[in-house]
């Protein structure tokens, strides 16, 4: 009979192996004892007091730091530097282990099966630390069938359209849905906290980031972005749920020309339209949900009473707006990026977002931030700027201790600290399940949007027409009608569109893959489309990532449909009858760039004359 216990454990410890689930371990400072901030029936706020006691000023620092983390093929973690986007990259182990991070973003995975072995795997790291704080691991959206740079491949997730696509439909309900089933393969992998959604509003259609918003509307964007923001955190955050760093506070859509501030050659926000608290409307709908975090954006807001320094080191934004008038206590994390330059291959280099204080440094930006009211750095691990501040005496460690107390409490709110471990095991069981597949696959068709039927063109009759296609799969377009090899022999074109872009011209690769500068085809190009349009009765369909100027084309295709990403499939059943568009468009589309010229970046569909009206979408 004294065996009993021990043999109890065994069969304990083999079933956690069994299904490569470590076993929580309470005693996480390794003291001997249950320490108040280890125990899971004590208040959050007397856990976050008793850690908050025992932390170095080092762990402390280290915690205000979200850096990147790679993850290779195998899913192993070791102290060697990970490939991430072609360039070596310190591994998240030595983080952890030499600076306390405990905050990392992933960006790209190999497979689920490789981020679930890897993300248990830097828990254990974590875990053995002194304190045995957990990691809280961060990502952007990993769902939506995107052709965007600030969303990640839908690599074993199920896939629905951008937020573009949810303000089409218009369905909060839909919306709720989508976030519960995008939490729940979050939770599977151990992502815990959504780097989203943006709630910016599209009202500068020239913006490069207008797909990952829910268009130019206040009040539809409030509305999806409360449903969204409950359905990845539930009414209260807790274990269940992930906590969602809402962006980017106050509003990022009126860039000057459209230009991005992610570089130098920004031009400002800028509010002739004196439309600032417009931009608001969607946050209160935020807080109103209690968004676990906020982001601020890079921007420097032009015009206005506020300085013209980037939000995240402007503290009449972020503790007389944000804090003070909205009362928001939770976690403030900057933009990636203010702190450091990142190198970009031989002579280039991608200068820190510190837009006006430039010339401040490392420790004089750190410093500047944290006293605008910010608690968290993005894309940034530089703890060392933070102790050097209050070994000097310039950052007090009551501030200090003001943030560490809100990043504390959501980590403890998702109870990363009584069990951070997954399951391996049941991974596959949830990320990508088929029926979150299918429900992935109604919303593209739901969210296609029909802008022209000329004579009732649309639907077509299955298996019947001969079909010429641009830009869509040959093998998947058989499926519905006999795909022919010129327009000649047609009955009928399909042509596949993207909404133009112009890189900017600047030895930065990365700025000159973000879709900037007009919306309008050109040129070549543009005669290739109109040749095509007056040789056989066309279908056109847009992708529509920004507005894009398509009077031309308008007028001579049969019938025109955008999407906000979707597959071909997905467009095919829509043309072939076997779904309806239900899309109604969440930005007004322009007649010409010119009327885009004369637009206030700040005010919503403002563009004189234009081709169709925001809320514009046919039936059948």
């Amino acid at each position: 009979m004294k065996k009993a216990p021990l043999l109890l454990f065994l069969a304990l410890l083999a079933a956690c192996s069994a299904n490569h689930k470590e076993a929580p371990h309470h005693d996480l400072n390794k003291n001997g004892q249950i320490d108040i901030y280890e125990d899971p029936t004590k208040p959050i706020d007397a856990r976050v007091d008793d850690l908050l006691e025992q932390m170095t000023v080092e762990e402390k620092a280290g915690m205000l730091f979200i850096s990147g983390a790679g993850i290779p093929e195998d899913g192993a973690v070791s102290d060697e530097p990970v490939i991430v986007f072609g360039r070596p990259r310190v591994s998240a182990s030595l983080l952890v282990q030499e600076k306390h991070l405990n905050h990392f973003n992933i960006w790209a995975i190999p497979s689920v099966q490789a981020m679930a072995e890897w993300y248990n795997s830097i828990q254990k790291v974590a875990e053995d630390s002194r304190l045995g704080i957990p990691i809280t691991i961060a990502s952007d959206p990993r769902h939506y069938f995107s052709k965007s740079i600030f969303a990640m491949e839908a690599k074993g997730f199920s896939q629905w359209p951008e937020q573009l696509g949810f303000a089409a439909i218009g369905d909060t309900a839909l919306m709720r849905e989508f976030a519960d089933i995008a939490r729940q393969e979050y939770l599977a992998l151990g992502i815990r906290e959504a780097l989203h959604p943006s709630i910016d509003l599209a009202t500068e259609p020239r913006w490069a980031r207008i797909s990952g918003t829910f268009g130019e509307d206040a009040e539809l964007s409030a509305r999806l972005g409360k449903a969204y923001i409950l359905g990845f955190q539930g009414e209260v955050l807790d274990s269940n749920g992930v906590a969602c760093m809402t962006k980017h506070f106050p509003g990022g859509g009126p860039q000057r020309e459209g230009l991005d501030p992610h570089f130098s050659f920004h031009k400002g926000q800028a509010y002739p339209g004196n439309n600032f608290d417009y931009h608001l409307i969607p946050f209160e709908a935020a807080f109103e949900a209690h968004t676990a975090a906020i982001m601020p954006y890079y921007g420097v807001p032009t015009g206005l009473e506020y300085e013209e320094v980037g939000f995240s080191y402007n503290k009449a934004i972020i503790t007389g707006l944000l804090r003070e008038k909205f009362g928001y206590d939770g976690v403030v994390c900057t933009d990636w990026g203010l702190l450091t330059d990142t190198p970009m291959g031989e002579g280039v280099v991608w200068k820190a977002r510190a837009w006006g204080v430039e010339e401040l440094s490392l420790e004089d930006r750190v410093l500047r931030i944290l006293e605008a009211g910010v608690d968290q750095f993005g894309g940034e691990a530089a703890p060392e700027a933070v102790v050097q501040l209050v070994n000097e005496g310039r950052l007090s460690e009551e501030r200090l201790n003001e943030s560490i107390r809100r990043i504390l409490r959501m980590k403890f709110q998702l109870g990363l600290f009584d069990d951070p471990y997954i399951d391996q095991d049941k991974v596959e069981a949830v990320v990508g399940k088929p029926e979150f597949v299918e429900a992935g696959k109604d919303a593209q068709r739901r969210a296609m949007t029909l802008l022209k039927n000329e004579s009732g063109m649309l639907p077509l009759q299955m298996g019947k027409p001969k079909i010429y296609i641009e830009n869509l799969d040959s093998t998947v377009a058989a499926q519905y009608g006999t795909v022919v090899e010129s327009p000649k022999e047609a009955d009928l074109a399909i042509l596949r569109l993207n909404t133009p872009w112009y890189p900017v011209e600047t030895d930065n690769s990365f700025a000159r893959s973000f879709h900037h500068g007009d919306l309008d085809f050109k040129g070549e190009e543009k005669e290739k489309i109109l040749n095509l349009l007056n040789t056989v009765p066309t279908i056109v369909d847009i992708y529509l990532d920004r507005p894009a100027v398509i009077p031309e084309i308008n007028a001579r295709a049969k019938a025109v449909l955008a999407n906000f990403g979707a597959s071909d499939a997905a467009l095919l059943d829509v043309i072939f009858g076997k779904a309806k568009p239900q899309g109604r468009l969440p930005l007004e589309l322009p007649s010409s760039m010119e009327a885009v010229r004369q637009q206030k970046p700040d005010v919503p569909y403002d563009s004189e004359a234009p081709l169709y009206e925001f809320g514009y979408g046919l039936s059948y």
